[in-house]
């Protein structure tokens, strides 16, 4: 075994308390902050507003990330910041998640995202998840992205009770390589803004429109638009869209496209993803 000299032991011993410095610094600002939050959430409390605030924390992570550099890895600079937003929201009292666990990946999404203090329970089908938030027994909702291979019953997205129910968040939102669950979050009341965001329409026509038609009639209307699937049943045809920028219900533009009925779900902070992470 090697003996370190004396030499060694001094630098080590220097090293060693300039991270406890570095600790003793980062801890104090953690304990001015959680101080912020409480003044903050004694302000909300009375005002009646939401705790939850994914457009802010999406910015928050934004601006941070275009400010990293060093060695520490991007993720773990998220990691961190999920923790600190997971304990803000515990400090401000009564905050859970009820999810649909489709299967193991969408499992770790939660404790990813929501930190892994925070209460979670889980439910066999995404209805009875959102019937939890309905009821009051859990803060939000995170569901499966709707996909083509899901089946009637796996199909939460027709029948949510927007406004009154909203999509608020995707997750994950950073991830640097294609992430394996892919997920929303629903919650009471409106979206949160962010610098960047994406809305979820909910498109319902009788006529047999294509998916060039309709991409064509979405962009006539001036919204820049993804199709994410596409449900046609007897006499419907139903067309859940991914639009670009935050779409409010009184905008003009919904009420001029020519469908039978279109309604926003929500909307969500753009995730940063691959090379845009």
């Amino acid at each position: 075994m090697a003996v370190m000299g004396a030499s060694q032991m001094n630098t080590l011993s220097a090293v060693r308390a300039q991270l406890d410095a570095i600790d003793d610094a980062m801890h104090d600002l953690l304990m001015q902050r959680a101080g912020i939050v409480d003044s903050l959430a004694a302000t909300r409390a009375k005002a009646g507003s939401t705790i939850l605030r994914p457009g802010r924390e999406a910015d928050i992570l934004r601006r941070l990330l275009v400010r990293h550099q060093g060695p520490l890895p991007p993720a773990a600079l998220v990691r961190v910041w999920r923790e600190l937003f997971a304990a803000s929201i515990a400090q401000q009292g009564g905050f859970s998640v009820s999810v649909y666990e489709r299967d193991t990946a969408m499992a770790r999404l939660v404790p990813e995202h929501f930190g892994g203090l925070t209460a979670v329970r889980t439910y066999p089908t995404p209805a009875r998840a959102l019937a939890a938030v309905t009821r009051g027994e859990a803060s939000v909702a995170v569901l499966p992205f709707p996909e083509d291979a899901d089946s009637p019953e796996m199909e939460w997205w027709p029948a949510l009770n927007a406004p009154q129910l909203s999509v608020v968040a995707r997750l994950p939102f950073f991830s640097e390589s294609e992430p394996e669950a892919d997920a929303l979050v629903v919650a009471p009341g409106a979206p949160d803004a962010s610098e960047q965001d994406r809305s979820l329409l909910l498109l319902e026509s009788d006529s047999e429109q294509s998916r060039g038609q309709l991409l064509t009639t979405l962009a006539g209307a001036a919204i820049t638009a993804r199709l994410v699937l596409v449900r046609r049943a007897p006499g419907i045809s139903r067309f859940l869209i991914e639009a670009d920028g935050l779409i409010m219900p009184s905008d003009a533009r919904l009420a001029a496209l020519p469908f039978d009925r279109a309604r926003l779900l929500g909307a969500y902070a753009a995730p940063l993803r691959g090379t845009a992470a």
